[in-house]
């Protein structure tokens, strides 16, 4: 499977894992648990997608990583900005999960994901 397919569909994965885990860092937000859980999926689509093509661009494992830690880290930032309806923001709670996705995106991605081959004269 080529390097952006593994970044969507683990993004997809990993994103329902994160989302889920909101259960654990805040049990508080239990009643928004499905959109949590479809908002991380989403997010987790985009960075694998993001990753993905880094991946595919650049053959480096040490890339990968930054990118995927990066993208990651960035993605989780912008939605740690919208706070709750009290309006408390749950940085760290969705940070340190989202750069995780990212940084195992990365790695993924590179490790496991086939490289294009492009035939001569074509």
């Amino acid at each position: 499977m080529n390097k952006i397919w593994i970044g969507i569909i683990l993004g997809a994965v990993l994103g329902a894992l994160d989302g889920l885990s909101s259960l654990i860092s805040a049990p508080e937000v239990a009643p928004q648990l499905a959109g949590i859980v479809v908002g991380s999926t989403i997010k987790g689509i985009i960075a694998g997608l993001v990753i993905g093509i880094v991946a595919r661009k650049y053959h480096s494992m040490t890339i990968g990583i930054i990118a995927g830690l990066l993208v990651g880290a960035v993605l989780a930032f912008l939605v740690a900005m919208m706070p709750d309806e009290n309006g408390v923001h749950y940085y760290v709670e969705i940070m340190i999960p989202g750069s995780l996705v990212g940084l195992i995106l990365g790695v993924a991605t590179q490790k496991y994901g086939k490289r294009q081959t492009v035939i001569a004269g074509q």
